[in-house]
């Protein structure tokens, strides 16, 4: 993907867009074709690391044992120590109100059994169950901070079995046009690396804001 087509996309649609009383959201859609999804060699999921931040702050709870707890009690947005699990395990309102409040979980390693059985059935489906390839499971004796930092910047591009595109936010019209453009051409070349066929599986690549109609970048229909 061309950084120039992407600059001319995000500057058209600036240009586009009525004055609004905040900043909107750059949406980056990419609509694919020829490949079965729903294979298992097909499956694509993959965190990406973004040379920017996506315009606003990423929230991360931390789902960890007395070993991590002080650590992540100063850096993550929420704690919940072990202690705390078999107390939560019948609320069920509260868990998926859990699971829909922050971007990331991340988990302390070798409790991951607990934190499965007690947040497994209302984290998974939302995909928020802490997850190694996106650096999610800490060990005991690490640090949490360079992790959510580095979370600041992940995105997470999942193909899922209804629908054959995705879609992530990418960046604010409050950002440099660079930025936006720097987000968009890493998390394409990210994901073509992770499709069966790569480019072939492309049809289309869209920007959008969200109070907007969405752009064709590259001039594929």
């Amino acid at each position: 993907m061309d950084k120039k087509e992407v600059l001319e996309a995000i500057e058209k649609l600036k240009n586009d867009s009525s004055k609004r009383n905040f900043s909107q959201t750059f949406d980056f859609q990419i609509k694919l074709q020829n490949f079965d999804v729903k294979k298992t060699e097909n499956k694509v999921d993959v965190f990406v690391s973004l040379p920017h931040t996506i315009g606003r702050k990423i929230t991360v709870c931390g789902l960890v044992g007395g070993a991590l707890f002080n650590d992540a009690k100063a850096n993550c947005d929420h704690t919940i120590v072990q202690d705390e699990f078999k107390g939560m395990a019948g609320n069920g309102k509260e868990l998926k109100k859990l699971a829909r409040k922050y971007d990331y979980f991340i988990a302390q390693a070798d409790i991951m059994g607990p934190i499965a059985t007690t947040f497994g059935r209302y984290l998974g489906p939302k995909g928020r169950m802490p997850n190694p390839k996106g650096g999610c499971i800490v060990a005991p004796k690490a640090s949490t901070k360079p992790v959510i930092e580095k979370l600041q910047k992940t995105i997470r591009l999942v193909v899922k079995n209804n629908e054959m595109a995705v879609r992530c936010p990418i960046g604010k019209d409050s950002m440099k046009d660079d930025e936006v453009a720097e987000n968009v051409v890493t998390a394409y070349t990210a994901l073509v690396n992770a499709l069966p066929q790569h480019e072939q599986n492309v049809k289309n690549v869209q920007l959008k804001l969200t109070m907007g109609k969405p752009m064709l970048i590259g001039g594929k229909k």
